[in-house]
């Protein structure tokens, strides 16, 4: 297993992250199992964010006792400095620790600054000089926010969305990182659940010298499948390249990642969902999709109010309410047998 240092940070890991998100939809039996045998399965970063409702509980109490052998990240939605010390000091109680190793900003629209008038910068700043915090971060979902905070020198590692479906804007972000000798940390592998093919997604990311990925895991089947590459990781090879480039070739153009940040919806329309439900159905089936819950979900699209607000708020600059009807007139289809999944 390759291992890679974060840019200038010294933080040296496994290329085999624990992106701890799922783990708060699971119990806290469960989820002690999850992070335990991850940990003992060979992986030390463990990402996780005071807005992940209890995973940072979970990792306190799963992982405290061996928190100098282990690496945390966490982040903080703070836009004010008064909510930027509570979620700190929240986090550290929740982490059972110190100190978190990398503190990260999270899906900034603006690139904070020192002296911008906000605050925001100094108190990492601060953080840093207690020893609260040990790196200073950021997230991103908005490109151009992304490489504003690159250019600006000020952060230790960058959070962005990377996949073998990234463009070649995003891959350019991803040069931009090395370059600048900044850590790229690596969300969303999977596509939101788009990509099925657990090889061919680490493989993409094992050609970068500088990418850590963490992996959205929920169940222990998921991480021994990633644990499993410890030994006998995937390599892009011609057949995985091949692979991939076919599918690019089937997800070209406008899809949803489903990362919710056009939400909420006035006609209360699972957006995140419904807006990729065709692809969903056909890449990650499960009888859930057809259930009376999810055709009530989909029928709301009858309701949209053609606000244009998911369409202002998605990072992708999509066609939100456009993607809404193509995947409604496809999902009724589906149920009334017309195509076949």
């Amino acid at each position: 297993m390759k291992r890679i240092t974060l840019g200038t940070t010294g933080i040296t890991v496994p290329q085999n992250a624990f992106g701890a998100l799922p783990v708060q939809r699971v119990d806290m039996e469960m989820a002690s199992l999850i992070l335990r045998r991850a940990y003992e399965g060979g992986m030390t970063f463990f990402d996780t964010a005071r807005a992940y409702s209890d995973s940072e509980q979970k990792i306190g109490k799963a992982l405290g006792e061996v928190r100098d052998k282990i690496f945390l990240a966490s982040k903080t939605m703070a836009r004010t400095p008064e909510a930027f010390w509570c979620d700190l000091e929240e986090s550290l109680r929740m982490l059972q620790t110190d100190y978190i190793d990398i503190y990260q900003f999270h899906c900034v629209d603006t690139c904070y600054r020192p002296g911008d008038g906000t605050g925001m910068y100094e108190c990492m700043q601060k953080a840093k000089e207690q020893g609260k915090i040990l790196h200073i971060g950021v997230t991103s979902h908005k490109l151009e926010v992304a490489r504003e905070c690159v250019k600006s020198g000020l952060y230790e590692t960058m959070q962005y969305p990377l996949s073998y479906l990234s463009i070649d804007k995003e891959l350019e972000l991803v040069d931009m990182c090395k370059e600048q000798k900044m850590g790229f940390i690596a969300m969303k592998g999977l596509a939101g659940g788009l990509i099925n093919n657990s090889r061919a997604a680490f493989a993409f990311m094992s050609q970068f010298d500088h990418v850590l990925p963490i992996w959205g895991i929920q169940k222990l089947e998921e991480l021994e499948e990633w644990l499993g590459y410890m030994e006998h990781p995937p390599v892009l090879d011609e057949e995985i390249t091949v692979f991939i480039e076919k599918e690019k070739l089937e997800l070209t153009g406008d899809f949803c990642r489903g990362c919710g940040y056009c939400l909420p919806c006035p006609a209360e329309i699972p957006i995140n969902n419904c807006a990729r439900m065709s692809q969903m159905i056909r890449r990650a089936p499960s009888a859930d999709w057809l259930s009376s819950q999810w055709q009530d979900n989909m029928k709301k699209i009858e309701n949209c109010l053609n606000c244009g607000e998911c369409k202002k708020r998605c990072p992708y600059e999509l066609n939100t309410p456009e993607l809404l009807k193509k995947n409604y007139e496809d999902y009724k289809k589906i149920l009334a047998g017309e195509v076949d999944v």
